[in-house]
């Protein structure tokens, strides 16, 4: 036993180090709102929470955008009420859900979920910090708290997803291929067969197109409540516009490459 809470104990450490690594790297690339990090390392957690269980993932998950956080803004202010603990739910969430039970579906719905969840509650996170600290006026309106929280869920996702559903298997495969004392039973049976690329490719395309809408509406008059905030807000509209039908291109092409090469 001693052993084994050694092994885990060192797995929290890589995980946490190689994510605040890798999540710094991409740091300075935000949002048109000013924050929300590019940030296709979650790859390092979700891969952990795989392989080591939830809390491995879930605590080198937040103690590496901890650190990584520091280094970017100097504080520890805000990710301690947004991505600290997103990042821990999100992949303590996925470890647990995935736990003796994977499959490369149930391994793309528990994604999305978990995705979908955590980025929400970072969301919120931020907002909530931003409205306390006053850089957000307690007047604007509540369309824009609503806008503001659900674009960036949105554009987590998406800018997620695809280095998620991409880089995750291969990953798994070489591990198992190299390490495969390390790999549990319900992964090594998975990553032994084919990926269902039919339904990854469905998954990516349809988010990708989901997102390109979502930058369409931008066009219909009345959406400049999603910038009022800010002191140039036909900048950061027109960015917005451009991150979402980007970012929406890009998956879907991701989504259409995957599914070319796999009929290759």
């Amino acid at each position: 036993m001693p052993e084994s809470k050694a092994k885990l104990v060192a797995a929290t450490a890589l995980c946490a180090a190689i994510y605040a690594v890798t999540s710094y790297a991409t740091s300075y690339i935000e949002s048109p709102w000013g924050i929300g990090q590019f940030r296709p390392a979650v790859i390092v957690p979700a891969v952990f929470a795989i392989l080591f269980g939830p809390w491995v993932g879930g605590v080198g998950a937040a103690v590496g955008t901890f650190i990584q956080s520091i280094a970017r803004y100097g504080h520890p202010w805000l990710t301690l009420v947004s991505g600290t603990p997103a990042n821990f739910f999100g992949f303590y969430l996925m470890g647990k859900l995935l736990k003796g039970r994977f499959t490369w579906a149930r391994f793309l719905i528990v994604s999305v979920v978990v995705l979908l969840s955590a980025n929400l509650l970072c969301a919120f996170g931020v907002l909530a910090f931003f409205v306390f600290t006053k850089m957000f006026s307690a007047s604007l309106p509540l369309s824009f708290y609503i806008g503001f929280s659900t674009g960036l869920t949105l554009w987590w996702y998406i800018t997620m997803l695809p280095f998620i559903l991409v880089a995750v298997p291969p990953i798994l495969r070489a591990v198992a291929k190299s390490a495969p004392h390390i790999v549990p039973e319900d992964v090594l049976k998975a990553v032994n067969s084919p990926v269902p690329s039919s339904l990854f490719t469905k998954t990516l395309i349809v988010s990708g197109v989901s997102m390109i809408a979502v930058g369409l509406c931008t066009l219909i008059p009345g959406a400049e409540w999603l910038a009022v905030a800010y002191r140039t807000p036909d900048l950061v509209l027109s960015g917005i516009r451009l991150m979402f039908l980007i970012t929406g291109g890009g998956c879907t092409a991701v989504g259409v490459a995957v599914g070319v090469a796999s009929r290759a």
